[in-house]
Order: C-alpha cells, then structure tokens, then sequence
C-alpha cells in the first residue's frame, strides 16, 4: 500500500448525516448543509456523508451501516425542523415513536418503543453548552433544545446513542430550520441559509472534536 492510501485509510472520520425531503417538500436542508461539508477536513478528520431516509426503521437501518462502513471517531445527525428559528443542539432522545405525520413509507408509529426495554433516555454524547458559546460567537443562531420530539429525527438521534452505548465514539444530533427557499411557502415561517447552517456544522465539529470536558453555560428552559 502506497503511503497516500495509508494516509488515507488512517486518517481519522467524522460521520456527518442529513435527510432525505419529506412531508410534501423538496428539498431536506439538513442534506444539503451535510454534502456541502463532504470530504472537508475539519479538526484533523475527514467529514463523509451520508443521506438518511425518512422512515422509522429503515433510518436506523442505514445509519448502523454507515457507522460500520466509516468506523468515525464521531457521529452528528443533522435534521429539519420547521418553525424553529434557530439551529437547535439537542440534549436528549427519548424511547418512543409518536409520528403525528407518516414517514415517506408511510408508517405512524403510535407510542411505540425504539428499542424494546431500552432505557427511557439518552443525552447527547458532544459537548453542546461549548458548541453553543462558539456559535454565538460566531453570531449564528443557536439554543439548546431540551427535546427532538417524537417523529424520525428523534428516533435517530435514540438509535444513534443506543449504538454508540458501549463504543468509544461520541455522537449527537442538531435540529436545523427551514431554508429560505422553503420558509417562502410557508408565510412566516422562520428560516437560515444552507449556507450559515454548513458554516455552524463547520464551527460545531471543530469545538466537538477539540473539547473534552464541555463548559458549565446556563443554556436551559422555563417551559
């Protein structure tokens, strides 16, 4: 083996996800601000990749074999949230399905189990309240966000955390709002640029891959 591929083989990955369209849309930012980032290296590692499908299940099925094909040092599921204003770092995914809309298989999952006898919850694996200082700093928006609700997204960011239980590799998942192009169908909808979103993914792995102990930040909710 050559020592370009060696080089290559050894260098360090970071996993980065985003989603297919769904709901009526077309186009999934979470997707597009993922492939923008494809190949980069951030922090030492090389960034791949990968489109998840939107269907319970299925989601979990491919985010497993994307995990064993790159073998990442770290894990980051990036997912809309329309109506949010801001990109949202979430702390926790819960054991349940609760799709108020269908999946693109058209499955509605029903206070279901995402992992028969797992535990309740999983927090995040990144060091979201570091994350969040350097975000603000870069003047994107950015919160903490206390719950990645019930439907596909949060059922990743579970079946991520489930899978990472007993590996050394953190991982965690990032709500995103609307692009502009989709908040215009959506009067009043709040939105953010792809663009500002690829640079806060940017911004956030950096501070991710370098920070160990995260900072102790009042980043909490009232309601």
């Amino acid at each position: 083996m050559s020592a370009t591929k060696q080089a290559t083989v050894l260098q360090p990955r970071v996993l980065l996800t985003g989603f297919a369209p769904f709901a009526g849309e077309t186009l999934n930012p979470s997707w597009e601000a993922v492939r923008m980032l494809h190949g980069r290296r951030i922090g030492g590692h090389r960034i791949v990749a990968r489109q998840l499908p939107v269907e319970f299940g299925t989601a979990l099925k491919a985010l497993r074999a994307a995990i064993r094909d790159t073998r990442p040092s770290l894990v980051l599921c990036v997912g809309q949230a329309g109506g949010r204003a801001s990109m949202s770092l979430e702390r926790v995914a819960i054991n349940v399905d609760d799709a108020r809309i269908p999946d693109n298989a058209g499955a509605s999952p029903i206070d279901l189990e995402i992992v028969r006898g797992g535990p309740a919850a999983y927090f995040t694996g990144l060091p979201i309240k570091a994350m969040l200082a350097a975000l603000r700093d870069a003047g994107i928006p950015v919160e903490v966000s206390q719950t990645a609700g019930t439907y596909v997204c949060n059922h990743v960011f579970y079946g991520l955390m489930h899978a990472l239980r007993n590996r050394k590799v953190r991982g965690g998942f990032v709500h995103i709002p609307y692009s502009p192009e989709q908040a215009a169908l959506h009067p009043g909808a709040p939105s953010l640029p792809v663009e500002t979103v690829c640079q806060g993914l940017r911004i956030a792995l950096q501070v991710a891959l370098a920070t160990g102990v995260d900072h102790k930040l009042g980043a909490g909710a009232e309601h």
